[in-house]
Protein backbone atom coordinates (compact mmCIF):
# COMPACT_ATOMS: atom_id res chain seq x y z
CA UNK A 1 0.00 0.00 0.00
CA UNK A 2 0.99 3.88 -1.13
CA UNK A 3 1.67 6.08 2.00
CA UNK A 4 -1.13 8.94 1.85
CA UNK A 5 -0.36 12.22 3.71
CA UNK A 6 -3.48 14.31 4.84
CA UNK A 7 -2.83 17.82 4.74
CA UNK A 8 -6.04 20.08 6.66
CA UNK A 9 -7.34 23.63 5.26
CA UNK A 10 -6.89 26.70 6.91
CA UNK A 11 -8.26 27.17 10.63
CA UNK A 12 -8.67 23.03 10.83
CA UNK A 13 -6.40 20.24 11.85
CA UNK A 14 -6.31 16.57 10.41
CA UNK A 15 -9.42 16.01 12.64
CA UNK A 16 -11.26 17.09 9.22
CA UNK A 17 -10.51 13.65 7.92
CA UNK A 18 -12.23 11.80 11.03
CA UNK A 19 -14.89 10.66 8.45
CA UNK A 20 -13.03 9.24 5.87
CA UNK A 21 -11.69 5.92 4.87
CA UNK A 22 -8.07 4.94 3.79
CA UNK A 23 -8.39 1.67 3.27
CA UNK A 24 -6.18 0.19 5.13
CA UNK A 25 -3.39 2.58 3.27
CA UNK A 26 -0.28 4.01 5.60
CA UNK A 27 -1.70 7.18 6.31
CA UNK A 28 0.17 10.62 7.98
CA UNK A 29 -1.20 13.05 9.28
CA UNK A 30 0.27 16.85 8.92
CA UNK A 31 0.01 19.01 11.66
CA UNK A 32 1.07 22.90 10.57
CA UNK A 33 4.66 23.65 11.32
CA UNK A 34 5.13 27.36 12.16
CA UNK A 35 6.40 29.39 9.21
CA UNK A 36 8.69 32.01 8.40
CA UNK A 37 6.49 35.29 7.77
CA UNK A 38 8.65 35.48 4.16
CA UNK A 39 7.52 32.16 3.10
CA UNK A 40 5.05 31.43 0.41
CA UNK A 41 2.68 28.22 -0.22
CA UNK A 42 5.49 27.11 -2.05
CA UNK A 43 8.30 27.64 0.61
CA UNK A 44 5.90 26.34 3.15
CA UNK A 45 5.58 23.07 0.85
CA UNK A 46 9.03 22.22 0.30
CA UNK A 47 9.16 22.56 4.86
CA UNK A 48 6.45 19.83 4.98
CA UNK A 49 8.06 17.57 2.15
CA UNK A 50 11.38 17.87 4.59
CA UNK A 51 9.35 17.57 8.22
CA UNK A 52 7.18 14.61 7.15
CA UNK A 53 9.79 13.04 4.65
CA UNK A 54 7.12 13.15 1.96
CA UNK A 55 8.61 10.86 -0.67
CA UNK A 56 8.06 10.57 -4.45
CA UNK A 57 5.68 7.89 -5.44
CA UNK A 58 3.42 9.26 -2.10
CA UNK A 59 -0.13 9.93 -2.37
CA UNK A 60 -1.20 13.30 -0.65
CA UNK A 61 -4.37 14.72 -0.33
CA UNK A 62 -5.14 18.19 0.65
CA UNK A 63 -8.96 19.65 2.10
CA UNK A 64 -9.15 23.38 0.93
CA UNK A 65 -6.03 25.05 1.82
CA UNK A 66 -3.96 21.23 2.18
CA UNK A 67 -5.01 21.41 -1.66
CA UNK A 68 -3.23 23.99 -3.02
CA UNK A 69 -0.20 22.95 -0.61
CA UNK A 70 -0.78 19.62 -2.08
CA UNK A 71 -0.31 21.08 -6.00
CA UNK A 72 2.81 22.58 -4.54
CA UNK A 73 4.20 19.44 -3.20
CA UNK A 74 3.50 17.31 -6.85
CA UNK A 75 5.56 20.34 -8.01
CA UNK A 76 8.47 19.55 -6.20
CA UNK A 77 8.01 15.55 -6.40
CA UNK A 78 6.15 12.90 -8.63
CA UNK A 79 3.50 11.69 -6.83
CA UNK A 80 1.14 8.81 -7.45
CA UNK A 81 -1.38 10.60 -6.55
CA UNK A 82 -2.75 14.34 -5.57
CA UNK A 83 -6.08 14.65 -4.13
CA UNK A 84 -7.90 17.83 -3.58
CA UNK A 85 -11.58 18.24 -2.23
CA UNK A 86 -12.91 21.52 -1.80
CA UNK A 87 -10.34 23.48 -2.88
CA UNK A 88 -8.71 24.58 -6.31
CA UNK A 89 -5.89 23.74 -8.67
CA UNK A 90 -4.89 27.11 -10.14
CA UNK A 91 -5.29 30.73 -9.52
CA UNK A 92 -7.36 30.55 -12.53
CA UNK A 93 -9.85 28.40 -10.35
CA UNK A 94 -9.88 31.01 -7.80
CA UNK A 95 -12.84 33.41 -6.70
CA UNK A 96 -12.72 37.48 -7.23
CA UNK A 97 -12.61 38.39 -4.06
CA UNK A 98 -8.94 36.65 -3.91
CA UNK A 99 -7.67 39.87 -5.83
CA UNK A 100 -9.83 42.36 -4.05
CA UNK A 101 -8.58 41.36 -0.34
CA UNK A 102 -4.92 41.08 -2.19
CA UNK A 103 -5.37 44.11 -3.26
CA UNK A 104 -7.06 45.75 -0.19
CA UNK A 105 -5.58 43.34 2.31
CA UNK A 106 -8.17 44.08 5.63
CA UNK A 107 -6.68 40.62 6.74
CA UNK A 108 -3.51 42.70 7.98
CA UNK A 109 -5.80 44.64 10.13
CA UNK A 110 -7.62 41.72 12.23
CA UNK A 111 -5.84 41.15 15.44
CA UNK A 112 -4.51 37.90 15.73
CA UNK A 113 -7.07 36.39 18.78
CA UNK A 114 -9.46 37.50 16.39
CA UNK A 115 -8.67 34.57 13.64
CA UNK A 116 -9.20 32.16 16.64
CA UNK A 117 -12.69 33.40 17.01
CA UNK A 118 -14.53 33.55 13.71
CA UNK A 119 -17.11 31.12 14.47
CA UNK A 120 -19.82 34.07 12.58
CA UNK A 121 -18.51 33.20 9.63
CA UNK A 122 -18.55 29.50 9.50
CA UNK A 123 -22.21 28.86 8.71
CA UNK A 124 -22.07 31.59 6.01
CA UNK A 125 -18.99 30.52 4.27
CA UNK A 126 -19.17 26.58 5.07
CA UNK A 127 -22.71 26.04 4.71
CA UNK A 128 -24.85 24.28 7.56
CA UNK A 129 -23.71 21.63 10.16
CA UNK A 130 -24.88 19.63 12.55
CA UNK A 131 -24.55 19.53 16.27
CA UNK A 132 -21.38 17.41 16.48
CA UNK A 133 -19.64 18.63 13.34
CA UNK A 134 -19.95 22.33 14.32
CA UNK A 135 -18.53 21.91 17.70
CA UNK A 136 -15.61 19.83 15.94
CA UNK A 137 -14.82 22.56 13.79
CA UNK A 138 -15.28 25.59 16.13
CA UNK A 139 -12.86 23.43 18.47
CA UNK A 140 -10.42 22.94 15.91
CA UNK A 141 -10.73 26.88 14.97
CA UNK A 142 -9.91 27.79 18.92
CA UNK A 143 -7.24 25.69 18.78
CA UNK A 144 -5.45 26.75 15.52
CA UNK A 145 -2.14 29.23 15.37
CA UNK A 146 -3.25 32.91 14.88
CA UNK A 147 0.22 33.24 13.78
CA UNK A 148 -0.35 30.81 11.35
CA UNK A 149 -3.84 31.98 10.21
CA UNK A 150 -2.85 34.75 9.33
CA UNK A 151 0.26 34.59 7.83
CA UNK A 152 -1.92 31.42 5.67
CA UNK A 153 -4.24 34.11 4.79
CA UNK A 154 -1.55 36.25 3.07
CA UNK A 155 -0.05 33.61 1.46
CA UNK A 156 -3.17 32.26 0.13
CA UNK A 157 -4.27 35.68 -1.63
CA UNK A 158 -0.74 35.65 -3.01
CA UNK A 159 -0.65 32.27 -4.24
CA UNK A 160 0.14 32.16 -8.40
CA UNK A 161 0.18 29.07 -9.21
CA UNK A 162 -0.81 27.72 -12.94
CA UNK A 163 0.56 24.85 -13.91
CA UNK A 164 -1.65 21.40 -12.82
CA UNK A 165 0.71 18.62 -11.78
CA UNK A 166 0.16 14.52 -13.68
CA UNK A 167 -2.25 12.24 -11.62
CA UNK A 168 -4.37 14.74 -10.09
CA UNK A 169 -7.92 14.15 -9.02
CA UNK A 170 -10.25 16.56 -8.03
CA UNK A 171 -13.46 16.38 -6.22
CA UNK A 172 -15.35 19.50 -5.23
CA UNK A 173 -19.16 20.43 -4.65
CA UNK A 174 -21.74 21.97 -6.06
CA UNK A 175 -22.67 23.97 -2.84
CA UNK A 176 -19.63 25.78 -1.69
CA UNK A 177 -19.50 29.24 -1.24
CA UNK A 178 -15.80 29.23 -1.16
CA UNK A 179 -14.64 27.61 -4.10
CA UNK A 180 -17.64 28.00 -7.26
CA UNK A 181 -17.35 24.60 -8.53
CA UNK A 182 -18.09 26.47 -12.33
CA UNK A 183 -14.62 28.02 -12.51
CA UNK A 184 -12.48 24.55 -11.84
CA UNK A 185 -11.48 22.62 -14.19
CA UNK A 186 -12.21 19.06 -14.73
CA UNK A 187 -13.54 17.95 -11.29
CA UNK A 188 -15.46 15.27 -9.54
CA UNK A 189 -18.65 17.09 -8.80
CA UNK A 190 -20.56 16.42 -5.66
CA UNK A 191 -24.34 17.73 -5.70
CA UNK A 192 -25.42 19.25 -2.81
CA UNK A 193 -21.55 19.38 -1.06
CA UNK A 194 -20.37 22.84 0.32
CA UNK A 195 -17.40 23.51 1.20
CA UNK A 196 -17.39 21.09 4.46
CA UNK A 197 -18.91 18.10 2.30
CA UNK A 198 -15.56 16.15 3.62
CA UNK A 199 -17.88 15.95 6.76
CA UNK A 200 -21.37 15.69 5.81
CA UNK A 201 -21.04 13.91 2.46
CA UNK A 202 -18.25 11.85 3.50
CA UNK A 203 -20.07 8.56 2.38
CA UNK A 204 -19.93 10.02 -1.30
CA UNK A 205 -16.61 10.65 -0.53
CA UNK A 206 -15.74 7.43 0.77
CA UNK A 207 -17.05 5.61 -2.62
CA UNK A 208 -15.04 8.13 -5.15
CA UNK A 209 -11.63 7.85 -3.12
CA UNK A 210 -12.22 3.92 -2.72
CA UNK A 211 -12.16 3.81 -6.78
CA UNK A 212 -9.35 6.85 -6.95
CA UNK A 213 -7.18 4.50 -4.45
CA UNK A 214 -7.83 1.69 -6.38
CA UNK A 215 -6.69 2.71 -9.88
Amino acid sequence: MSKIFLIPGLGADTRIYNNLDFYDHDVTCVDWILPHQTDTLTTYAQKLVYQYNITPKSIVVGNSLGGMLAVEIAKILTLQKVILISSIKTINEAPGYFSLFKNLPVYKLISPKLFSSMEFLIRFAFGKMNDADSWLFNDMLKNSSPVFMKWAMGAILHWDNQIVPPNLVHITGDHDHVFNYRKIKDAIIVKGGTHIMIFDKAKEINKLLKKILKK
